[in-house]
């Protein structure tokens, strides 16, 4: 397919390029719920309990700075080879992780995996922005919710079956948690490089390293803090130094990408735009909000109500029943009507009060209660993430679909990080005294002082665990369940009370949000996909047949000079502020002829000029070339 074809699918064909990326995407989002389920019984057999973390830690460093070097490269070069590339590393890293003979090995390992996954993640987004007009776009993307929500079902599941299992064919069972990717993986390859034909028009840029490098040195130690700060110690030595490394990374990346302009790794120029400004900043918080406040969900099921992981994990049905429905309905209301904007603002309306619910959720709280929240909440979520990355797209001009979408997936994953930071380290602080204060109200009572005296040694585990006020001292719970309920039933009311907060700090995080998203303004929906939009502006001047424009005379004469120069200057609107003057638009040695010649071009310029800018254009409802 040449570079002026336009790539218009049919909806079979768009639904065989999901079937593709699905798998892709499906593989990234289960890594990551399934590895942390088994994490504890694979750093056993590799011995190395103690520094297990850092298998997490390598993994969200990596794939966090990949993402929007994959949006900005892919932008140049085109999507289809950085896709084969990422689904290509992330085989190789599950191959090797299931290798892996040491937990160190596995932290390395894992960091090539971490590679591949931030690929997938945006760039899945970014080929649905190339190939599906924004007004259909929320439509197609409910499917990667329903697959990211059922991967957060599966992976504990498949954790626990796999961690579970001492041989499988001959194997240690958890090694099969990176090995049943490669199978998968290789037939989301083989899809992909079989029916994802984009045409994509190369176009020579300086590619912004100094940028790429400032970026890892800003991300990689603050990263680690947030991963390992509370056992470090948030004022220790080390996090200081984390933070003062990534304050020099942030000061060097920011003065790159002023250097740079629009080759910038992420041009600052795009945030001048309210809707990109606005989707970026409330990706950042509902990745707070979201990650952080539902991280504790599953502790709250295992730890309070005893379930298994895999249990857990199905006991989150109605989060991911909710998600579903939540982006499906979005995306037919938005594919019919155009308009997205109502939809974050009741998503985030949604979270703030299943959030508070949460919060209002004790030790004795019924699981049908839970549960219910628990779909409340999948409804908020399915309402809020998709549309927002569609008004960033729809806001983007057209050749920055991969940057406005890596950027939008890494202000949320960098929220999630951020959040999960907080909310465990809030979690853990206050269970001591939360669970020491639920053991003191207990003693007096007649049952816990019986109990007490059959089970001494049980008790003082108890305080132990308790008063230690470590993450890590809670790895391993299962004790409670060989308790009395007098006993056991404190210690849940502790942890209850301690998630609570955590979940009335995530509220008033989502609150702050809910604002920000009121500020997202409704543009129209582009009724072309970028790809399209991209082909109309790169074809020759012979390809647009000049019946396209009206004709000044009526009478078939010669059109006056006069009447050229308006049609010309009628199309292409002056560049916005930040935009780089255009060499037509502002005369010079160029002709009137000339600048007729190339009006198709420029009119796209202008528009995606004013796209970044958050105001809406005839080409945001209009096809190209149906004028």
């Amino acid at each position: 397919m040449s570079s002026t074809t336009s790539p218009t699918l049919s909806h079979r064909q768009i639904l065989t390029i999901l079937a593709g990326l699905m798998m892709a995407m499906f593989l990234a989002a289960l890594d990551q719920t399934i590895v942390s389920t088994a994490m504890r019984t694979i750093a056993d057999d590799l011995g190395g309990f103690s520094i297990q973390a850092w298998a997490t830690t390598a993994f969200l460093i990596t794939s966090t700075i990949a993402t929007p070097l994959y949006g900005k490269l892919s932008d140049i070069y085109g999507r289809k080879p950085f896709i084969l590339f990422a689904i290509g590393i992330f085989i190789v890293g599950s191959a090797l992780c299931g290798l892996a003979d040491s937990i160190y090995q596995l932290a390395a390992f894992r960091a090539v995996q971490g590679i591949g996954a931030g690929g997938l993640f945006s760039l899945v987004f970014a080929i649905i922005g190339d190939i599906v007009p924004p007004r259909e776009r929320a439509k197609y993307q409910g499917y990667f919710l329903a697959v990211f929500g059922t991967s957060s079902v599966l992976g504990p599941v498949l954790g626990g079956f796999f961690a579970g299992s001492d041989q499988l064919l001959g194997v240690t069972g958890w090694r099969w948690i990176f090995y049943i990717n490669v199978p998968i993986a290789l037939a989301a390859f083989l899809v992909v490089l079989r029916v994802l034909h984009i045409p994509h028009h190369r176009t020579d840029h300086r590619i912004d390293w100094p940028g790429a490098l400032a970026l890892v040195v800003t991300l990689v130690p603050l990263l680690t803090v947030a991963e390992q700060g509370r056992e470090w110690g948030w004022g220790s030595g080390r996090s200081v130094t984390c933070y003062a490394i990534g304050a020099v990374g942030l000061i060097l990346f920011l003065v790159a990408e002023y250097a740079y302009k629009d080759e910038a790794l992420l041009p600052l120029r795009l945030f001048r735009g309210r809707t990109f400004s606005v989707a970026s900043t409330g990706s950042f918080i509902l990745g707070m909000a979201m990650f952080g406040g539902l991280l504790t969900l599953p502790l709250y099921l295992q730890i309070v109500k005893g379930a298994t992981p895999t249990e857990a994990g199905l006991m989150l049905l109605p989060l991911v029943l909710g998600i579903m429905t939540g982006s499906i309905v979005s995306g037919q209301v938005i594919a019919h009507t155009g308009r997205y904007r109502i939809f974050p603002i009741l998503g985030s309306l949604l979270m703030i009060v299943a959030l508070f619910l949460f919060s209002r959720i004790g030790a004795d709280t019924p699981l049908w209660r839970t549960m219910l929240v628990m779909g409340l909440m999948g409804l908020g979520l399915g309402g809020n993430m998709q549309p927002v990355i569609t008004a960033a797209q729809n806001a983007a001009n057209p050749r920055e679909i991969g940057v406005a979408t890596s950027t939008v997936t890494f202000f949320r994953s960098m929220g999630g990080t951020l959040g999960a930071a907080v909310f465990l380290s809030v979690l853990f602080s206050l269970m001591p005294d939360k669970i020491r204060g639920a053991f003191t109200a207990a003693a007096a009572t007649p049952d816990f002082q019986a109990a007490a005296r059959s089970n001494p040694q049980l008790v003082d585990q108890i305080r132990t665990t308790a008063t230690s006020g470590s993450a890590s001292s809670f790895n391993n719970t299962s004790f409670l369940e060989k308790l009395p309920a007098a006993l056991s039933h404190p210690f849940k009311v502790g942890f209850s009370d301690s998630m609570s907060v955590v979940f009335m700090v995530a509220t008033a995080i989502m609150v702050v949000g809910f604002v920000v998203i009121l500020f997202l303004p409704e543009l129209p929906l582009r009724s072309m996909s970028a790809a399209d939009q991209r082909a109309a502006e790169q074809a020759p001047a012979a390809a647009a047949p000049a019946a396209a424009l009206p004709d000044p005379t009526p009478n078939g004469g010669s059109a006056p000079a006069a009447a050229t120069t308006t049609v010309a200057t009628a199309v292409i609107a002056p560049p916005e502020p930040g935009e780089a003057p255009d060499p037509v638009a502002s005369g010079g040695a160029h002709g009137s002829d000339e600048v007729a010649s190339g009006n198709g071009h420029h009119a796209s310029h202008a528009a995606g000029a004013h796209e970044a800018e958050g105001e809406a254009t005839p080409t945001d409802t209009e096809p190209r070339h149906a004028r």
